[in-house]
């Protein structure tokens, strides 16, 4: 796997590059801006991007802008989005466009190597990965709506299914049986009243139910 790193913080980036490398990423450039971060994905075409959600010369949202180009000019390239502060409405922008290989993390994740690790693979592979912070504020913004008919544990199942965790994290997460998720899950497509397709689409549907609105 080939891996593009933009992060404006030196430290920060040498971290990001030993922690990738020891995992057996090639880190084929290093970025400080989004312009430079677009050169290196055009000239190295890698499989992921991990980007700082402020980057010079504003610190707002270039990382994020940067992101949604690379999204709509190289859909394949996996895109995980590291950033100070929780702020929700980016993951949002984001994971509207496309919902596979998309990851949005703050950046107190990279201190557990193993997590973090994890999480970068799973975007890499295609998958999710949503900070549970980042969730936990979608759901406190939630008014009434579908969600509401959701049990607490259904809402616990649906959190971890946003943070990109499988059906078996998701068991062992919460200390019950796969099929017990399995059957969480059936449910929780019914009361949002997603229709019969295949169990990957449905899945990515109730993640973007959630996400809406934030």
């Amino acid at each position: 796997m080939r891996a593009v790193i933009a992060e404006d913080s030196l430290l920060l980036r040498i971290g990001l590059v030993k922690v990738l490398e020891a995992a057996g990423f090639e880190v084929a450039a290093e970025a400080g801006d989004a312009d430079e971060v677009l050169a290196a994905v055009g000239e190295h075409r890698p499989d992921l991007v991990l980007l700082d959600v402020r980057m010079p010369p504003s610190f707002t949202d270039e990382g994020v802008r940067a992101a949604l180009v690379i999204r709509a000019q190289w859909p394949g390239t996996a895109v995980l989005l590291l950033s100070q502060y929780v702020e929700e409405r980016y993951a949002a922008d984001l994971l509207a466009t496309q919902t596979g290989g998309i990851g949005y993390l703050l950046k107190q994740r990279v201190a557990d190597v193993e997590e973090f690790v994890d999480a970068v693979r799973r975007v890499a592979a295609g998958g999710t990965a949503l900070d549970p912070q980042v969730v936990a504020q979608l759901l406190l913004r939630r008014q009434a709506d579908p969600l509401e008919r959701l049990t607490p544990r259904e809402k616990d199942v649906l959190r971890l299914m946003a943070e990109g965790r499988s059906n078996t994290a998701i068991a062992e997460q919460l200390v019950v049986s796969d099929s017990a998720v399995s059957k969480h899950i059936n449910s929780i497509f019914t009361k949002l009243g997603l229709p019969q397709a295949e169990a990957d689409h449905r899945r990515v549907l109730a993640v973007l139910r959630f996400l809406e609105g934030a």
